[in-house]
């Protein structure tokens, strides 16, 4: 498994910005999809941004289209969510993760090999 280390969370008002990281390490990070998952109180956990190994290809869930952006620093071992015009919906712990082999999507969390701590992100209205 891989480890991964978020930071980059806090308390925004609706409508400001804040840029998550996640600072992996154990295995080769070039290789590897990686991927943004959250929990809202009382929901389940849930799909929020995927990026590729090579960072040519990204998909959204429907709920963050065009206000987030997922990026990543391969040279840095490190992936980004720069996150925009927040919503008090947006709340949740924002979870890092990567999937068990290189060279593969991550479509939903039975994909997922490893996750982050988590990070909490709190909207105010």
């Amino acid at each position: 498994q891989v480890q991964l280390v978020e930071s980059g969370g806090g308390l925004v008002q609706a409508g400001g910005s804040l840029r998550l990281s996640c600072a992996a390490s154990g295995r080769t990070f070039s290789d590897y999809s990686m991927a943004w998952f959250r929990r809202a109180p009382g929901k389940e956990r849930e799909f929020v941004a995927r990026i590729m190994w090579n960072g040519r290809v990204t998909k959204y869930a429907d709920s963050v289209e065009d206000r987030f952006i997922i990026s990543r620093d391969n040279a840095k071992n490190t992936v980004y969510l720069q996150m925009n015009s927040l919503k008090p919906e947006d709340t949740a712990v924002y979870y890092c993760v990567a999937p068990s082999r290189p060279y593969t999507i991550i479509t939903g969390q039975a994909d997922v090999d490893s996750w982050g701590q988590g990070t909490q992100v709190t909207v105010s209205s």
